[in-house]
């Protein structure tokens, strides 16, 4: 397995040249930047002004964190000029803790968009001269984090891809490396089994601080989480209640003790099964585990999705053959047989390995290859703060 060595120590499977928005009114100006520079990724931020308490303090950490996501070369920080986020102040705190190459516009100061675009195409054509430059060396398996998740789902999904998932999943905590389980409304029913599991009692306590946290918040609000979850999709694939969902989706983190919980998009401190405070829709998910760190993320679907992500490879696993079969452009790996009884799950978790290494070596899972890029901020306010650094 080889990978880019960052200034920091950790390992990129992939080489991106990152053009970010600070704000919307800056999203067209970094699509635009991206399209003119071949190598360069856009990642679009629908917010970045007019937001308050918690909410502002997320999406600042999450801009923050994506900047130092190991497959990231270096970034373009792109702002308007006036927004709450202030991109050169951002710029300022990431350069304190990183020397990565980081770079900062606002379409303000360049006097207007087209010498925005032209000065940006300049910065993110030399930005991927440099990047190119970088070679692949040897990495660990233990320099690995490993996002996972879920949608979806069907009754195969607790069945056989979620434990091949958790195969993978305990192969990579084994080899030192970090491994994320998230979508806490997906965890509700399950917390008791979680905590069992918890290195400490503080993990244990951080376990049920987010799970009861969330049901609070529901109630307070007046709504019922079993109203959207289990989903119609859900439900048809033959999930009937939020337990049986969550029982087959934490299979998914394998069988390791569980070492920290984070809050949404920040980067784990401790190796091993790590949880982070998502919430259950697939993208805003995703793009939390994306901030916090991830390189690669296994994402496990019985009814199928087309979903991908601007930086990190994702590796779709199915254990329904008929949507693999029908939807095979969408989905990389079948993990039917563990239903069908010709395979066992771990025979299917070693191939599936052998597919991770693959893509951690430049192979491109489906939404990587059709380009695919969904992302998208979770801005909701945190019901807890505990453990934010």
């Amino acid at each position: 397995m080889k990978g880019y060595r960052r200034p920091d120590g950790r390992f990129g499977i992939r080489n991106h040249v990152l053009i970010l928005s600070t704000v919307g009114c800056a999203n067209m100006m970094v699509r635009k930047i991206a399209a003119q520079v071949p190598g360069a990724v856009a990642l679009e931020n629908s917010k970045g002004c007019g937001q308050v308490g918690s909410g502002r303090e997320i999406m600042r950490r999450c801009l923050f964190n994506l900047t130092l996501n190991p497959n990231v070369y270096g970034t373009l920080i792109v702002g308007l000029g006036c927004e709450t986020t202030r991109p050169y102040e951002l710029a300022d705190e990431i350069r304190q803790v990183s020397d990565k190459p980081l770079e900062v516009i606002t379409i303000q100061d360049c006097g207007g968009s087209v010498r925005a675009l032209e000065r940006g195409v300049e910065i993110a054509q030399k930005l991927v001269e440099d990047a190119s430059k970088v070679e692949r060396e040897p990495m660990e398996l233990g320099d690995l984090l490993l996002g996972t998740n879920c949608g979806g789902s069907d009754a195969t999904s607790g069945l056989a891809a979620n434990p091949v998932i958790g195969v993978v999943s305990d192969k990579v905590v084994a080899a030192g490396g970090t491994v994320m389980l998230g979508e806490t409304t997906e965890l509700i029913g399950t917390e008791d089994i979680l905590a069992s599991r918890a290195a400490t009692p503080e993990v244990a306590d951080d376990i049920y601080t987010i799970v009861h946290g969330l049901e609070q918040s529901f109630v307070e609000a007046g709504v019922d989480v079993r109203g959207a979850n289990p989903s119609p999709g859900n439900m048809k694939g033959g999930l009937s209640t939020l337990e049986e969902k969550a029982l087959g989706g934490i299979s998914k983190g394998g069988t390791t003790p569980i070492t920290q919980v984070v809050p949404y998009g920040v980067r784990p401190t401790e190796s091993g099964l790590t949880i982070m405070d998502t919430p259950g829709y697939d993208i805003e998910s995703v793009s939390g585990m994306t901030c916090g760190g991830a390189q690669v993320l296994m994402f496990s679907t019985g009814r199928g999705t087309p979903i991908g992500n601007p930086l990190i490879p994702v590796i779709k696993v199915t254990g329904n053959c008929e949507t693999y079969a029908r939807m095979s452009d969408n989905i990389d790996f079948d993990a039917s047989g563990a239903v069908e009884g010709t395979s066992t799950i771990a025979e299917l978790g070693e191939s599936l390995y052998q597919m991770l290494e693959d893509v951690c070596d430049g192979a491109e899972p489906a939404a990587e290859r059709l380009g695919f890029n969904d992302f998208s901020i979770f801005h909701n306010q945190e019901v807890w703060c505990t453990c934010i650094p």
